[in-house]
This record gives C-alpha cells, sequence and structure tokens, in this order.
C-alpha cells in the first residue's frame, strides 16, 4: 500500500508531502484543484515518461518520491532478479527529473531503468480511470479475468510452458522439413562435389611442396650447372682449386711451426677451414648428384598442381586446408540429408504426444473456464445491477478456435445487454462509458476477493452517476478496502462519505504565485467538506445534518 508521497517542484505544487492509510480514502476539492496534478505526479514514479513541462522551477529538479508497504505482495523473489535490496517489506520508489530533459528513477536508492520501474508501479498502484475501462474489451484482459476467477494460474502455467515446448519443436520441424527439401534438391550436387574431392585425395601442406619441387624441376639443369662449377672451383681436377690451394697453405703454416711457435693458432684456423670447405664441396657434390633433369616428373607435379588450383578456384579457397575443410562440411551436410528423414520421423512423433498433452491441458483449461465464466456472470450481474442497471445481463462467451495457441483453446469475449428486449453484444460494440465504469468497478471488487490486488486508485469513475447509485457505488469501494488499499478521487458526497479518511485538494494563492496542496481533513473539517460538496458554498443546516448523515460512524462528531 502507498504509506507516504512526497512532491517537489512539479507543476502548481512547490513542497507536498502527505500520509496514506490502509482501507478506503476519498480525495475531493474543487474542478481544477490540482487532483490530476497529484495523479499525475504519483504516475510518474510508477514509471510513466516524464515531460519538462511540469518543472515548476527550472532552476531545480522536480522530485516525486513514494513509501509503499509491500510486505503482503510477495515481492522477495522480483527484488532478487533485479539485483535490488529487499527492505523489510518497505519500499521507496523514486523519480527526479531535470529541465534539461535528463530523468532519474530510483528502487531503494538504488539506480534503475524506466521499464523496471514501471514493472515494480505495476505491481504495486493500479490507477483505474476512464482510459482502464477501455481494457474490459481486451480480450487478453477478459481471459485473464476468467482465470484469476477460476484459479487457473498454475495451470494456465503449466500449459503455457507445455505449448512454448510444442512451438519450439514445431518449429524446428518446420525448420528440418524446409532444410531437407532444399538438401534434397541439391544432393547429387552435394555428392559430385564430394567425389572429386575425395578423389584428389588431399592433404594439407601438399600444395607448398608440390609448388617448391616444381620451381627446382622447371630449373633443374640451370641449378645442376651452377652446383658443378661450384664443385670445379672448390675440388675439381684442375689445378689451383681451392682445397688444395688452402692445403698448401695449411701444409706451409704447420712447416713453419718447427721455426715461429707464433703461428700455431693461425695454423689451427687454416686446418679447421681446409675441413669445413672440404665438407661444404662434399655437400655441394651431394646436392649436385640429387638434382636430375625430369621432364616426366615435373609434367607429373603440374597436373597435380594443376588439379589443386582447378578445386580452389571451384569453391573460391585459396588452400588445400581450406578445400578440406569443404571436404568435411559437404560430409556433414550429406550425413544430414541421410539422417534427416529419421529425424523428421521421431520429431512429427514426439510433436503429436506433445500435442495430444495440449489437448488434454487445453481441456481441463475449457472445463475450468466454463465453471468460472458462469460464477463470475452470475455474481457481476448481481454486483452491478443495484448500480442503476436493473435489466443487466452479462455473459461471457467462451469461442473454440480452430486450432489451439498459446492461451489455449477458445477465445474469451465479454458479452452485455442493459435493456430488456436487447441482444447480448460484445461489451465494447454496446456499453455506454458509464456502464462500462460501473461494470469495471463490479469487477475489480469480485476480483479484489480472489487475489492480492495492488492498491487501487479510482480516478472519478463515478463521474455521471448519483444519489443512490453513487452510494452503493462508494459501498462497493468500502467493501473492496476489506482486502486492500482504495484510494477514490471523487466528486461525489455519497462516495466520499463511504471513506475511513478523507483529504481536500485545494488551490493556494499568493502575492506571487498559485499553488496547489492536500492535507487530510479532520472530522470537522470532513463534515463541513461533505456538506459543502451537497449544497455548494453556502452551508445550510440541512446540508449539515446531510453530512453527518452520509458519514456516520466515520467521524466521532
Amino acid at each position: 500500500m502507498l504509506k507516504k508521497l512526497s512532491v517537489q517542484n512539479y507543476a502548481l505544487i512547490d513542497t507536498l508531502e502527505i500520509d496514506f492509510h490502509a482501507g478506503f480514502s476519498s480525495v475531493t476539492g474543487e474542478t481544477g484543484a490540482g487532483k490530476s496534478i497529484i495523479l499525475g505526479a504519483l504516475s510518474l514514479i510508477l514509471g510513466q515518461r516524464a515531460d519538462t513541462k511540469v518543472i515548476k522551477d527550472e532552476s531545480k529538479k522536480s522530485v516525486i518520491e513514494g513509501c509503499f508497504d509491500v510486505a503482503a505482495y510477495h515481492l522477495e523473489h522480483f527484488f532478487e532478479e533485479q539485483d535490488l535490496e529487499y527492505d523489510d517489506g518497505i519500499c521507496i520508489l523514486r523519480r527526479e527529473i531535470h529541465s534539461s530533459g535528463k530523468s532519474r528513477a530510483f528502487i531503494n536508492d538504488t539506480p534503475v531503468s524506466l521499464s523496471q520501474l514501471r514493472d515494480l508501479g505495476e505491481r504495486l498502484i493500479d490507477i483505474h480511470s476512464q482510459y482502464q475501462n477501455l481494457l474490459l474489451g481486451n480480450d487478453k484482459f477478459q481471459l485473464q479475468v476468467v482465470d484469476v476467477w477460476g484459479h487457473n494460474e498454475e495451470l494456465r502455467s503449466q500449459y503455457k510452458s507445455e505449448f512454448g515446448e510444442y512451438k519450439s519443436r514445431r518449429n524446428r520441424l518446420q525448420q528440418l522439413q524446409e532444410e531437407s527439401t532444399a538438401w534434397k534438391k541439391e544432393e547429387d550436387y552435394l555428392r559430385f562435389q564430394l567425389t572429386q574431392l575425395e578423389e584428389a585425395r588431399l592433404r594439407d601442406g601438399e600444395q607448398e611442396e608440390l609448388e617448391q619441387e616444381q620451381d627446382i624441376l622447371a630449373h633443374a639443369g640451370e641449378i645442376k650447372g651452377e652446383l658443378y662449377a661450384m664443385s670445379q672451383q672448390l675440388s675439381g681436377d684442375e689445378d689451383g682449386n681451392m682445397l688444395d690451394s688452402l692445403k698448401n697453405v695449411t701444409d706451409r703454416a704447420r712447416a713453419l711451426l718447427r721455426i715461429y711457435p707464433d703461428l700455431e693458432e693461425s695454423a689451427d684456423r687454416f686446418h679447421t677451414l681446409y675441413i669445413e670447405l672440404k665438407d661444404i664441396a662434399d655437400e655441394i657434390v651431394r646436392h649436385e648428384d640429387r638434382i636430375a633433369v625430369d621432364p616426366n616428373r615435373l609434367t607429373q607435379v603440374e597436373e597435380r598442381l594443376d588439379i589443386l588450383y582447378r578445386l580452389q578456384q571451384k569453391h573460391q579457397v585459396t588452400t588445400v586446408k581450406d578445400l578440406l575443410e569443404i571436404q568435411t562440411q559437404l560430409q556433414a551436410r550429406l550425413e544430414r540429408i541421410d539422417t534427416s528423414d529419421e529425424e523428421i520421423a521421431a520429431l512429427e512423433k514426439e510433436l503429436e504426444v506433445r500435442y495430444d498433452r495440449l489437448l488434454s491441458l487445453a481441456g481441463r483449461l475449457t472445463a475450468s473456464r466454463n465453471a468460472a465464466a458462469a460464477d463470475f456472470s452470475r455474481q457481476l450481474e448481481e454486483k452491478v445491477r443495484p448500480l442503476g442497471m436493473p435489466n443487466l445481463r452479462f455473459e461471457i462467451e467462451l469461442v473454440l478456435r480452430p486450432r489451439i495457441d498459446e492461451t489455449g483453446a477458445e477465445q474469451i469475449r465479454f458479452l452485455f445487454s442493459a435493456n430488456k428486449n436487447q441482444p447480448l453484444l460484445p461489451v465494447s460494440d454496446t456499453a455506454s462509458g458509464g456502464e462500462i465504469s460501473r461494470l469495471m468497478l463490479g469487477l475489480k471488487a469480485l476480483l479484489a476477493h480472489a487475489v492480492v490486488l495492488p492498491s487501487i486508485i479510482f480516478d472519478e469513475v463515478d463521474t455521471g452517476v448519483s444519489g443512490e447509485i453513487a452510494d452503493k457505488m462508494g459501498e462497493i469501494m468500502r467493501s473492496m478496502s476489506q482486502y486492500m488499499q482504495v484510494i477514490s478521487i471523487t466528486h461525489l458526497p455519497q462516495v466520499a462519505s463511504k471513506g475511513k479518511y478523507q483529504y481536500r485538494v485545494y488551490k493556494q494563492d499568493t502575492d506571487t504565485t498559485t499553488r496547489t496542496c492536500i492535507k487530510q481533513l479532520t472530522d470537522d473539517e470532513r463534515l463541513a467538506e461533505i456538506a459543502r460538496m451537497l449544497s455548494g458554498s453556502t452551508l445550510t443546516e440541512e446540508a449539515i445534518n446531510n453530512a453527518r448523515s452520509l458519514l456516520g460512524e466515520n467521524i466521532g462528531c
């Protein structure tokens, strides 16, 4: 329930702070006093979008804060999901609006998004206005009413979960069937492509090896000639080759050691160079022996490379590794084609089982909804007929759909007739605004007995009625307040007098401005306010007595 509302720098409000109570409270005041301004401020902490035009003094921010007792709403799981602190059942919603257009929202001093604020706000307060009466013609709202009355929450949750699984698998089946059809159209081509790749006996790294071998074979004569020339210079038969020259130098150096020992290090180095150069000469000879001018092998290598290049060009890749990946993908796709029929058959069988289970759950929902619809229709008629509609007939029709959907097997329609010999027609097509207001009041009054509803604010839903009907509407609101906090913004003394508490909204003029104020009325003030609502600005003794009669036990004077 709403415990306290604080508003600063909003529209005609400088500073406003008011406490609210459990039970039924009424809010009254002259037209234009600012009741809608207070309601607008409240809507901001329930997640509605803000307009910078509401800021009274643009040099300061506008702040609206509401303190709620949420102990009865079992919201611990919501706070845990949203990573918010749950403070022993007390929750503070705050909204700050800056003239720059920036807006910030908080839950228990933790910054939150507007959607988070709205999600929580919808669980705390239901602002029932003329606009909300449009819900009565909404089929989703109608279905929700029937399910709440029939206590179908668990059954509907089970059905919705099963339908989600069924739909997921149905979509998967459709995807498989489409894939299978598409793949089978190109199966022969896929197999041809795979055969080409498999017959090529691809090996990662082969292309690089062949390209290197091709380069050597294409220049074999030139390479072999150069190697021969190098071999001759190093160790050829002709005099003056490098090895013989180095051998001669080495021998001379060693001969000098006998008379010039300081040359020992140079002699050793000459010897080392001779051994290294001889090894190099032998290696050059081995390279020369390995190189062969082989036109046949060159042809084989070029033919193999041609196969690899053509496959790469065909599949628009540049390496054998890419071709091997494509080969693996083709194998997988063809395997899927080979097994898709079995998978489709298994999924079709599973869907049949799941659909039968859904039909069973839908049947149970239908039976429960039929019983709930009949009972709710009867009780709503009893609740609303005294509100000036003695010939009211109300019926909830369940129309079976061709196929079940996520809500069940039927569509719900609220049918209504206010007059004798008038056929039952959909509420949205036949009921007037005043009739819909009374239907919604009766509907919410019944639901208040069935579930824990958020606090409800009735925003002048009693417009257009008076006298005995207004008195009975007030009585309905008071009966609802046994189960929830009810606040009614009203111009009718019959409704206002039913509240346990009463607040008056009024304008106050200063030298420079006009501001909106609200105060909780004392018993004496309340008596005067109800008398004013009955007789106007001039309070008569008769009006005061009538006011005292209306207020009854709600005041002590």
